[in-house]
């Protein structure tokens, strides 16, 4: 049998070293940050998020870290419009 992955829609942001307050508004509280990494609480126990790494939140609203080039493999960014707006 062959299977493919359903197409779903996340969040994720991009640790740049440089970013962590926004880091922090994202996953909704404070943790332990460098410059060059970041702890993301997950289901699994604390994981961490390198410099360059995306951090992402899951259609159930889990937080994990991600590495770029598997990001890029598996996501592309979506762009839409909100449609309230031009009513």
């Amino acid at each position: 049998m062959h299977y493919r992955k359903r197409p779903v829609m996340i969040e994720a942001i991009r640790f740049d070293g440089t970013n962590y307050e926004e880091v922090k508004s994202f996953i909704g509280q404070s943790t332990l940050c460098s410059n060059l990494s970041v702890v993301i609480p997950t289901l699994e126990g604390n994981m961490v998020a390198q410099k360059g790494d995306y951090i992402i939140k899951s259609v159930h609203g889990e937080f994990y870290p991600c590495k770029p080039d598997i990001f890029t493999e598996t996501y592309e960014e979506v762009e839409y419009l909100n449609i309230l707006d031009t009513l």
